[in-house]
């Protein structure tokens, strides 16, 4: 069964910084490249950051390029989401998601919500003073 458990939410302050973990199994993590989405209160998804198999590439909404850093450990089966800097307009529940087996690095490229075939339950984060 594929799992992925997500954990570092919480609420900071605006400027503050959080770290954000996906612990994955029940698949072979390395196969599969692997992101993360949030949604904001009331509005739809958004894909934020997309990592390939190996980690060696990535890309970054808009909205967050310089501000957050995704990386992976395949030793682990874990992903993270460095996020710093943060402003209140990042409040959002974040979910880790993998893509499907099928995925090549154009989904790197133009990655789209839909991409994403398995997803964990998410994370809150709440940035405020």
């Amino acid at each position: 069964e594929v799992q992925l458990v997500e954990s570092g939410g919480g609420l900071v302050q605006p400027g503050g910084s959080l770290r954000l973990s996906c612990a994955a199994s029940g698949f072979t993590f390395e196969r599969y490249i692997m992101g993360w989405i949030r949604q904001a209160p009331g509005k739809g998804l958004e894909w934020v950051s997309v990592i390939s198999k190996s980690g060696d590439r990535t890309n970054y909404a808009d909205s967050v390029k310089g501000q957050f850093t995704i990386s992976r450990d395949n030793t682990k089966n874990t992903v993270y989401l460095q996020m710093n800097s943060l402003k209140p307009e990042d409040t959002a529940v974040y979910y880790c998601a993998a893509m499907s087996s099928a995925a090549t690095t154009a989904n790197i490229v133009a990655p789209r919500v839909a991409d994403f075939t398995a997803w964990g339950q998410g994370t809150q984060v709440a940035v405020s003073s």
